[in-house]
């Protein structure tokens, strides 16, 4: 059976930690990497709820979108976080956590996003977004993309397509009036990437975590502007990585936790 550090080693082949954010926190997390693995939980968050399923289930490795923790004085049962890392490992759980360096991927977060909001398909490529940048190799990455649907289609007509294809419980938007053909996309809370997304000539851009501020400035600049839900945009990925792990490590079972579902409800 395959390590916990072997499955880790393969992650990165196609999520570089050179991709993310210098702020952020990501790889092998927790755990021993000599650990045999039989079963692996893939998710979103390392909720209490993810790491009772873990346990249930009989897994070894859990591979996560969002880090368990940014940054760490002391690890103890007396908070949420150290208390999860005390029940991971006392139960012999490891974690792996690939964030913005997946969402940036190829094959990664914002293209399984490009996918369900119409921008990818069998006959269309999405590109990155402006601003973007590259590795030693030379290959250029982004934390967003923009592409055009096959055809344009009115702002209802869209956000009816998009509610249905990322099964978001609620979108929050800005309709400018006008229709909907060049799209621009940054999953999760990807506000940063507006001035991106309008030097690549869209007229919609969809993200999530949107504030106040940029709904007024899409007002102002005539642009449509979605937020698709954190979750929603970015958990489409979930089933891209147990493929991926299912390819790679054909006799360890990997599934999708079932424990988790959008967090935000609305009245």
């Amino acid at each position: 059976m395959p390590t916990v550090k072997e499955i880790y080693e393969y992650i990165k082949t196609f999520a570089p930690e050179e991709m993310a954010l210098d702020t952020d926190n990501v790889g092998f997390l927790v755990g021993i990497g000599e650990t045999e693995v039989t079963k692996i939980l893939v998710c979103l968050d390392i909720t209490s709820d993810v790491i009772a399923e873990a346990i249930e289930t009989g897994v070894q490795l859990i591979v996560a979108h969002h880090p368990l923790f940014f940054e760490l004085k002391n690890v103890t049962d007396t908070d949420i976080t150290g208390s999860k890392i005390v029940r991971l490992l006392s139960n012999g759980i490891s974690a792996i956590c690939m964030h913005t360096n997946l969402d940036a991927a190829g094959g990664g977060v914002n293209d399984a996003l490009a996918v369900a909001v119409g921008i990818i398909d069998d006959s269309r490529i999405a590109e990155p977004l402006p601003g973007h940048k590259s590795l030693a190799t030379g290959e250029v990455f982004s934390l967003g993309r923009v592409g055009n649907l096959n055809k344009p289609c009115s702002m209802p007509d869209y956000l009816a397509r998009l509610k249905n294809a990322l099964g978001v419980n609620g979108l929050r938007y800005h309709d400018a009036e006008r229709g909907v053909y060049r799209v621009a996309i940054s999953s999760g809370a990807g506000s940063a990437e507006w001035e991106n997304a309008l030097k690549s000539g869209c007229d919609t851009f969809v993200t999530a975590d949107i504030k106040y501020h940029l709904f007024l400035e899409a007002k102002e600049r005539g642009i449509n502007l979605i937020d698709a839900g954190h979750f929603s945009t970015e958990n489409l990925v979930s089933d891209v990585l147990v493929s991926k792990l299912k390819t790679a490590f054909p006799t360890v079972k990997s599934v999708e936790s079932k424990t988790q579902d959008q967090t935000v409800a609305f009245f």
